[in-house]
């Protein structure tokens, strides 16, 4: 035991103990929290600093409206709806297609009533599945359609990418490829694979299922190490301008490529989860303490932050 502890602090694997009071206390201020736990709000201060974002089609807020979904339905084939304010993925809804009048497809093949809609949103509305428990808001977004380049790695379900800014500097990457297991989500703990990514390159290095290392994608078979994740550059610029918007000291950035949009913003979360660092094989800690070797770099431009993130990455984070 004491080996293997001493192992991890060798390769700077941070713990939920040491992120919370290192890093997420003294530098997230409270007064950012409801602006990154609230995706509405989060959308909005995005559109207001010209990142790209799925579009917001619609909101429900009380129970009178999620009975009476229809007229916000009528003219929507696709849509997503999820809590504004969910975590883990739970709550959201896909129809990818009209079947016919007040019935849509949805993922896995089963159609959705009118009927099933108005329950699940009633369902969000409560807190069934947003932080807390608390009472919530449904948001109708668009359906985003991945890019074809990341089929062969996720043939379903949505791929995200994941990046963790820390200080408004880019230290660490991933991306979340969902499975059958997953049942289509880009959720780890249901069986999504976690891919790490190569900042510097945006190649895909080793990556995890269920904590166990896999280099082939369960249902493709094909290989999910060495692959290059499009619009890498793009996707890197647009995770670093999202600290103008909200300047969280130590945040997730999430985003998804789309068909028609480009690399988008999903969500950010003020509380990024520690599995990257299994997926990359690399403990944050030794990222995080080369950033925080800087003079002030929240100061600079967004430009100059991607810049110094990955000159530090060159340098494997002043290990070499």
């Amino acid at each position: 035991m004491i080996r293997l502890y001493r192992e991890l602090k060798k390769r700077g694997v941070l713990g939920l103990n040491a992120r919370n009071a290192r890093y997420i206390m003294p530098r997230n201020p409270r007064r950012y929290y409801p602006l990154v736990d609230n995706k509405i709000l989060c959308k909005r201060r995005l559109v207001e600093h010209a990142v790209a974002v799925p579009e917001l089609l619609g909101e429900v807020g009380s129970q009178y409206e999620a009975g009476h979904l229809a007229n916000k339905l009528a003219d929507l084939d696709e849509f997503v709806i999820k809590p504004a304010s969910g975590s883990g993925g739970d709550g959201i809804l896909v129809a990818t297609g009209r079947y016919e009048d007040k019935v849509w497809h949805g993922s896995g093949g089963r159609l959705l009533a009118l009927s099933d809609i108005e329950y699940h949103v009633s369902g969000i509305l409560t807190g069934m599945y947003s932080l807390g428990g608390q009472i919530d808001t449904a948001m109708i977004e668009s359906l985003v359609h991945t890019d074809q380049r990341f089929r062969q790695l996720a043939p379903e379900g949505v791929p995200d990418i994941r990046v963790i800014l820390y200080r408004g500097i880019p230290v660490m990457a991933m991306t979340r490829l969902p499975t059958r297991r997953s049942s289509g989500k880009a959720n780890l703990h249901q069986g999504a694979i976690g891919a790490g990514i190569d900042l510097v390159t945006g190649l895909t290095l080793r990556a995890v299922m269920s904590s166990r290392q896999v280099d082939l994608h369960p249902d493709t078979r094909h290989s999910v190490v060495d692959f290059q994740i499009p619009d890498w550059e793009t996707l890197l610029t647009i995770a670093t301008r999202c600290f103008e918007a909200i300047p969280l000291g130590y945040m997730g950035i999430d985003l998804v490529i789309d068909q028609d949009h480009g690399p988008l913003v999903l969500e950010m979360n003020a509380r990024p989860g520690l599995a990257i660092q299994i997926a990359n094989d690399d403990g944050l800690g030794c990222r995080l303490a080369a950033v925080d070797r800087l003079d002030n770099p929240e100061s600079r431009s967004a430009q100059e932050r991607l810049k110094i993130g990955l000159e530090l990455a060159r340098d494997d984070w002043g290990r070499k």
